[in-house]
C-alpha cells in the first residue's frame, strides 16, 4: 500500500511527462482526485509498455524481412543475375502491383497457390457482401412502404386528434352549461321540496285523508288498469256466450211461466183492489186485459215460432220490441244480441 505523499509524486511526475512543456490544469487536490490521477497512470503506465513491446516486436519483424529480402535479392543476383534496379519501368510497375495485390490479399508470398485461395475467398466475400445488399434494399423497401403508412396514419392520427380537441372543447362547454343548470336546478329542487312538505303539513293538518294522495290515487288506476285486463278475457268468453241462440224449449217454459204469473198477478189484483166505479168500468178493464193477454199469447207464439226458425225473416221488428218490453222484466235469462 503505498503512501499518499508518494501517489502526489507519481501523480504529478506523471502529469508534468503527459503535458511536456505546458503548464498542468489547476485541479483540487484530495485523496479522491489523487487516487484517480494515480489510477489513470497506471493504465497509462501499462498501456506505453504495452504498445512498446509492439513497437519493439514491429521492429524486430521489419528487420527479419529487410534481411530476408536481402537474402533473397543476392540469391537472384547469384543465380540469374537479377536486379529489381535493372527491370523496365512497365517491369516495375507489374512488380509494384504484385507487391500490392499481395499486401492487399493479405498473402504470405507472391505464388500463384497464395494468390489462388486469397482470390476465391475474396470473391465468396463479394457474393456475400451482394446477397446481403439485396437484403438490405428488400428491407428498406419493407421501411420505405411503412414509413408511407406511418406517415399516413400519422397524418389521420393528426386529424383525428383535431376533432377529438374540438370535441372535447364542445363537450366541456356543454358539461360547464350542465354544472351551472345543475347549481340551478338544485335549488329548485330544494324549493320544491321545502314547498312539497309544507302541502304536506297542511293536508295533515286539515285532516286530509291518505287515500286521496297522488300516490295512492296512482296505485288504485294501475290496479283499476289491472282489473281491467283480468276482465277482457271474461267479456271475450261472455261474448261468445251471447252470440248463441236462446233454447227455444227453455223460451217456450219462460213464456207459460210469464203467461201464468201475468194471470194470477192481473186477477189478484183486481180482486183485492177493485176499482172504484160502476161494474161497466170494471168490465172494460177487464175486457182491456184479455185484448192485451191475446196480443201477447199471439206475439209469444210468433217468437216461439222465429226461434224454432231461426233464419225466418217475418217477425217484424216492432213486433219483438214490444215482445222484449212486456218479458224482459219478468225472465231471468239474457237476451241475444240480435232482439
Amino acid at each position: 500500500m503505498e503512501a499518499p505523499e508518494e501517489k502526489e509524486a507519481q501523480v504529478a511526475a506523471w502529469l508534468k511527462k503527459i503535458f511536456g512543456d505546458h503548464s498542468i490544469p489547476q485541479y483540487e487536490v484530495n485523496a479522491r482526485t489523487t487516487e484517480i490521477l494515480h489510477h489513470l497512470s497506471e493504465l497509462n503506465r501499462v498501456r506505453d509498455r504495452d504498445v512498446y513491446l509492439v513497437i519493439e516486436d514491429l521492429k524486430q519483424k521489419a528487420s527479419e524481412y529487410e534481411s530476408e529480402a536481402k537474402h533473397l535479392q543476392n540469391l537472384l543476383m547469384e543465380s540469374v543475375n537479377f536486379s529489381p534496379a535493372n527491370l523496365s519501368s512497365t517491369g516495375s510497375r507489374y512488380l509494384n502491383a504484385l507487391v500490392d495485390s499481395a499486401v492487399a490479399l493479405e498473402t504470405k508470398d507472391t505464388s500463384l497457390a497464395s494468390f489462388i485461395p486469397a482470390v476465391n475467398d475474396l470473391t465468396s466475400d463479394l457474393f456475400c457482401t451482394k446477397s446481403k445488399n439485396e437484403e438490405i434494399k428488400l428491407e428498406l423497401e419493407k421501411l420505405e412502404k411503412n414509413l408511407t403508412a406511418t406517415l399516413v396514419l400519422e397524418k389521420c392520427l393528426r386529424e383525428d386528434l383535431k376533432k377529438a380537441e374540438l370535441h372535447l372543447s364542445t363537450e366541456r362547454a356543454k358539461v360547464d352549461n350542465r354544472l351551472q343548470n345543475m347549481d340551478f336546478l338544485k335549488a329548485k329542487s330544494e324549493e320544491f321540496r321545502f314547498g312539497i312538505r309544507t302541502a304536506e303539513e297542511q293536508l295533515s293538518a286539515r285532516g286530509m285523508d291518505a287515500s286521496l294522495s297522488h300516490q295512492s290515487l296512482v296505485a288504485l288506476s294501475e290496479k283499476l288498469a289491472e282489473l281491467k285486463q283480468q276482465t277482457i278475457p271474461l267479456k271475450k268468453k261472455l261474448e261468445s256466450y251471447l252470440d248463441l241462440m236462446p233454447n227455444p224449449s227453455l223460451a217456450q217454459v219462460k213464456i207459460e211461466e210469464a203467461k201464468r204469473e201475468l194471470e194470477t198477478g192481473i186477477y189478484i189484483d183486481a180482486v183485492e183492489s177493485p176499482p172504484q166505479g160502476s161494474s161497466g168500468a170494471l168490465h172494460n178493464n177487464s175486457a182491456s186485459l184479455q185484448s192485451d193477454m191475446d196480443v201477447f199469447w199471439n206475439v209469444s207464439s210468433l217468437i216461439a215460432e222465429n226461434c224454432l226458425h231461426p233464419r225466418s225473416k217475418c217477425v217484424k221488428k216492432d213486433l219483438v220490441r214490444h215482445f222484449c218490453c212486456i218479458t224482459v222484466p219478468l225472465f231471468d235469462i239474457p237476451l241475444p244480441r240480435h232482439l
